[in-house]
């Protein structure tokens, strides 16, 4: 039971106050959906770029038009996806209209190197190999990553997830006086998000499983705090404690962050 809040996985983007943001990679089939729909609007784009260029070399010589053929390919399968998801971070028209996006294996937002790489890959795995290659790489991966996802470092995630953040623990009153003169350090990443999971599941918890967590997290969190809580402090107190502290603490350094540029500013 402890091992459950202790996790945090590869797939979860953490925000500054250490809360999970579950990323679930993208099912098979709406990758495929969201590819036929990339697929229809690079042959309509190819038909109408090929047209143009054709049209702007007709009248010229054999060379002239080949250079403009080449364009035209360079154009549709690299320029304008390679485009297209930098701009939008990570997503094409097919990703847009199925709610997915493509992210960094780090879930941090894709830059122009990435979707670059992704994209000369993709032409190779998907247009010259008629897509086996990255159906079948999507099919073994955990994270449904097609060839050019591993070469680049990215995978495609599912954008349209509803956010469901717990209620901020209150700072326990008979541990407010404690709380305001301790010196409570950042917690680290992972033991932040388990006691703030822990602090959330509190209540849904069984007696036993739940003393049993919250000394093993107390005992983590206390190399981070000095002086100790007063003695007899229950275990779930000192945790709702140093997570109501430290946010307190943080929100107080943003505001005088916030006045500081604000009068640098307004000096101008």
């Amino acid at each position: 039971m402890a091992q459950e809040f202790a996790t945090l996985t590869s797939d979860d983007l953490v925000t500054g106050e250490a809360v999970a943001l579950d990323l679930p990679p993208a099912s098979l089939g709406a990758r495929i959906a969201s590819g036929l729909i990339d697929l229809l609007v690079t042959v309509l784009t190819l038909f109408a770029v090929f047209m143009l260029f054709l049209v702007a070399a007709i009248s010229t010589d054999g060379a002239l038009l080949h250079v403009a053929i080449v364009g035209a390919f360079i154009t549709v399968f690299l320029v304008i996806p390679v485009t297209l998801e930098t701009l939008t971070r990570g997503r094409s028209l097919g990703k847009l209209a199925l709610g997915l996006r493509t992210v960094r294996d780090d879930a941090g937002p894709i830059s122009f190197q990435h979707a670059f790489v992704r994209t000369l890959v993709g032409f190779v795995e998907i247009y010259t190999f008629g897509g086996v290659p990255a159906f079948f790489s999507a099919l073994v991966s955990s994270r449904g990553k097609r060839l050019g996802d591993f070469a680049a470092g990215t995978y495609v995630v599912r954008d349209r997830v509803p956010l469901r953040l717990t209620v901020p623990s209150q700072m326990p009153y008979h541990l407010a006086a404690w709380a305001r003169t301790a010196d409570i350090t950042t917690l680290p990443t992972g033991l932040a998000l388990a006691v703030r999971q822990f602090l959330g599941r509190f209540h849904t918890l069984d007696p036993q499983s739940r003393r049993s967590v919250a000394v093993q997290l107390a005992t983590e969190v206390h190399r981070y705090v000095a002086p100790p809580p007063p003695a007899g402090t229950l275990p779930e107190d000192f945790l709702a404690a140093v997570v109501a502290s430290r946010r307190e603490r943080d929100q107080a350094r943003l505001h005088r962050e916030a006045q500081l540029r604000h009068r640098l500013t307004s000096r101008r």
